[in-house]
């Protein structure tokens, strides 16, 4: 039987309380879709409120607008995908063997705070399927808690797209919080690769992590890989 892979993308296209666009990172869904799609592994978008996930116009330029994403792009079965996301109640965890989270700064928005994205990630991480999340996409487990009512990522080894990679990308005065230091709040161990934006996951049990959107690939190659 097929593997199940369910991916996580925002609902959230502009920074809070300004006119300024994100959305999802196209390139960490496509990367991630491809690697997932050579295994043969099944695979469904959810968001926290379903329907639209918008998509973030840095990431559909050069460099980063690469031939995965160009070609999910001129698919309108892959774009209506993006169009009608599942809600998380609509999902039951005992469906998925993993749960991969992609980023874009539309998540630092509406990930923390979903209830049922939280509720999936714990059920599927304690019955020891694979949780994965690239780039911002760790901002969606910052809150999660597992039934003892612990973080977690406490006591865990991640990445995730670092503070300098915010502020070379000259979005840090955009904001609403700096992710790498709320994730070490929490009690995460956090790495980091020693040049910003090159490929750099981190892999502890059941955890996956990758540092930016260049990482995404060797993520969810990671992932696929404990699966």
């Amino acid at each position: 039987m097929a593997k199940r892979i369910l991916q996580v993308v925002t609902n959230v296209g502009e920074y809070a309380g300004t006119d300024h666009p994100t959305g999802l990172w196209l390139s960490e869904l496509t990367h991630a879709w491809e690697v997932f799609h050579e295994h043969g592994f099944e695979q469904t978008l959810v968001s926290p409120s379903g329907g639209l996930s918008p998509l973030e116009p840095r990431a559909l330029k050069f460099p980063n607008y690469d031939k995965t994403a160009k070609a999910w792009r001129a698919d309108p079965a892959k774009m209506a995908l993006l169009e009608q996301t599942a809600r998380p109640d609509e999902i039951d965890s005992a469906d998925f063997d993993a749960i991969y989270i992609t980023g874009g700064h539309g998540v630092m928005f509406d990930f923390p705070d979903s209830e049922g994205l939280q509720r999936i990630t714990r059920e599927i991480f304690e019955r020891g399927g694979v949780v994965g999340a690239v780039c911002h996409g760790y901002c969606g487990l910052l809150n999660t808690t597992l039934s003892d009512g612990s973080y977690l990522l406490a006591g865990r080894n991640i990445t995730g797209f670092t503070w300098r990679e915010e502020e070379l990308a000259k979005v840090d005065k955009l904001v609403p919080y700096n992710a790498e230091k709320e994730s070490q709040a929490r009690g995460a161990l956090f790495h980091k690769a020693k040049i910003p934006f090159v490929s750099y996951a981190v892999v502890d049990g059941n955890l996956v992590t990758g540092q930016n959107p260049g990482s995404a690939k060797e993520t969810a190659t990671k992932v696929a890989a404990l699966l």
